[in-house]
């Protein structure tokens, strides 16, 4: 409506300007007359303007109150939805339940080392005697390769073997570590 009524004032504010421009020479009584009128037309243009922007903020400030109001409806289910999934739950109950997970991945990674690494698989070996019998062993495959040496070096080689003695002790190193990691998973 106010949109009509804007459009009826330009067309008379046009036809006012015609009039006075017309009888500007002629006849200035009625060309000041149409001035007058275009001034009043403008005025009355000027508050629908004002009006119509009154009522453009308006209708965006329902608008957004509107969308403001959906929103937090929005966000009240959500929080709703969140209390209810979350109601029986608090962090005494998930340190507990993660507790427990944790006592059961440690007892199922215990029965795993225990089923892939059988503890002597039903053989019992004196250590000291399979000690014994692979420096023996050694000893025979270092003799064996001075034997067969038709010269020797001038110089040490950069893989020098590792004296028997050295490997040795490597071994009970490694089995002291095997024993310990075995024992710390017993427990």
């Amino acid at each position: 409506m106010i949109e009509k009524k804007e459009e009826y004032l330009q067309k008379k504010i046009d036809e006012e300007m015609k009039k006075a421009k017309a009888n500007a020479v002629s006849n200035k009584n009625v060309a000041k007359q149409a001035l007058l009128r275009k001034r009043a037309h403008e005025q009355e243009l000027d508050r629908l303007s004002g009006t119509r922007l009154q009522l453009e903020t308006q209708v965006n400030t329902l608008e957004s109150a509107n969308l403001n109001a959906e929103t937090m409806q929005a966000m009240k289910k959500g929080a709703d939805a969140l209390k209810a999934i979350h109601g029986p739950m608090n962090m005494d109950k998930v340190d507990a339940t993660m507790s427990a997970i944790q006592e059961q991945r440690e007892i199922a990674n215990e029965i795993s080392e225990a089923i892939s690494n059988p503890v002597g698989a039903g053989l019992d070996f004196d250590e000291e005697e399979l000690k014994n019998e692979l420096a023996e062993l050694e000893e025979e495959e270092l003799n064996k390769r001075l034997m067969d040496a038709d010269h020797v070096p001038l110089h040490a080689p950069a893989g020098r073997m590792k004296s028997p003695e050295i490997h040795i002790a490597e071994e009970d190193d490694e089995e002291a570590q095997l024993k310990e990691l075995q024992a710390a998973l017993a427990m």
